[in-house]
């Protein structure tokens, strides 16, 4: 659905998504650098399950919810990558101690 511009020549970072990897760009935010990529970001919500895709990617509607480095319940729409960086597509609730 999503494809980068063929005049995006920022440098390329990657990132781990659910342990593989995906070549984002500097200056993307997770959320962007998922939908780019590819990669079925959906993740799943806490009482339903129904599926969510990043949305408003400003903070607002939380459907982006991914968990980063071990931290759950990040907006990835306010993220931006790093090197390296390991993200998980969350589903359903949060788990303790994550």
């Amino acid at each position: 659905m999503f494809r980068r511009s063929e005049q995006d020549k920022r440098p390329q970072v990657q990132i781990f998504v659910d342990g593989v990897a995906v070549a984002a760009r500097q200056g993307d935010t997770v959320s962007a650098a998922l939908l780019a990529s590819g990669v079925d970001a959906r993740r799943s919500t806490a009482v339903s399950g129904a599926p969510r895709l990043p949305y408003c990617m400003m903070g607002v509607c939380f459907d982006c919810l991914v968990t980063i480095d071990g931290v759950g319940n990040r907006q990835g729409c306010l993220v931006p990558v790093a090197e390296g960086m390991q993200v998980e597509i969350q589903k359903g609730k949060r788990e303790i101690g994550r």
